[in-house]
């Protein structure tokens, strides 16, 4: 039975006039009596619950598949990953095995020496001292210690300066950047060997540049191994200037804040010559020069 346009709009007039009314006495229902009211919501909750529990039992389900799923999806990308390494790890295995062996026949056909054991004390800067030495630092470690003459002094950056003098219990240390040091170097890349001079300035200088070379800004210096102070390979610094005078390096260390030194012994000490001997063998010479010791004018 088809309805009129309108009887149509009398039913849809009822109806909203029929839920706001019921809307309205159930507002005024709950204010009457809230407790009443709270009973009913309670309930129909209660009611509620055993289908709502049934319902939610199937999502609940699919959720914990779906985790499974997707632990299962995770568990084979990190195996299918994981096997990949494993075969990347056995192809550099078998590269490092075949390295090892070649090495092994390379220093068994040059009888190569191996390397002395590497020794080292840590010290800590105590105390500046002047004089003859206007660029060293006194350190609380000495003879007793282990210290040495001639030992490397080192930061966890760079070469600081060598052992100059040890007592029972300090040494003191010369710097790079002191005037009576000087430190065969090699620049790293173009292998152009020269000599680190210290003038007591922050940038010691390159001296005695191999012929032909060029110094570019940004070249690293370390040691050469030459002379037998220090073993080849040490970082030093690197090139911050170059002039007309020449090149100037820029030390890794910063040697204006040495706080703790390591004081590595290569076994190169014994190498260097003794100033208290060739102090005495001079004056030996000299004694017999004048046909005696020298005495004291009255």
């Amino acid at each position: 039975m088809r309805i009129s346009p309108a009887r149509r709009a009398a039913i849809e007039r009822t109806s909203v006039t029929l839920l706001v009314v019921v809307s309205a006495a159930m507002i005024i229902a709950g204010k009457a009596d809230q407790v009443a009211f709270q009973y009913l919501r309670n309930s129909v909750m209660d009611a509620a619950a055993p289908a709502l529990d049934m319902l939610s039992r199937p999502a609940a389900a699919f959720d914990a598949a779906a985790d499974r799923l997707r632990g299962f999806i995770t568990v084979y990308r990190d195996n299918v990953r994981l096997a990949e390494e494993n075969e990347r790890l056995l192809g550099w295995q078998q590269v490092a095995m075949r390295l090892s062996a070649e090495n092994a026949e390379l220093r068994d056909l040059a009888k190569l020496v191996p390397d002395p054991a590497i020794s080292f004390v840590t010290a800590r800067a105590i105390g500046d001292s002047g004089g003859a030495y206007a660029r060293n630092v006194i350190v609380n470690a000495g003879r007793d210690n282990g210290v040495a003459r001639g030992q490397a002094a080192m930061t966890g950056v760079g070469l600081v300066g060598r052992v100059a003098e040890v007592g029972s219990r300090a040494a003191r240390i010369l710097l790079i950047t002191d005037l009576n040091s000087r430190v065969p170097v090699v620049v790293d890349g173009t292998r152009q060997r020269a000599i680190l001079a210290g003038d007591n300035s922050a940038r010691p200088s390159l001296r005695y540049v191999d012929s032909g070379g060029t110094i570019r800004i940004g070249d690293r210096i370390a040691t050469s191994g030459q002379g037998g102070v220090f073993p080849p390979g040490l970082p030093v610094g690197v090139v911050a200037t170059v002039d007309s005078e020449g090149a100037r390096v820029e030390p890794y260390a910063a040697l204006s804040r040495v706080d703790y030194l390591r004081l590595v012994d290569y076994g190169l000490a014994e190498s260097l010559p003794n100033p208290l001997a060739i102090s005495a063998r001079a004056g030996k010479r000299a004694e017999s020069a004048v046909g005696g010791p020298p005495t004291l004018r009255r």
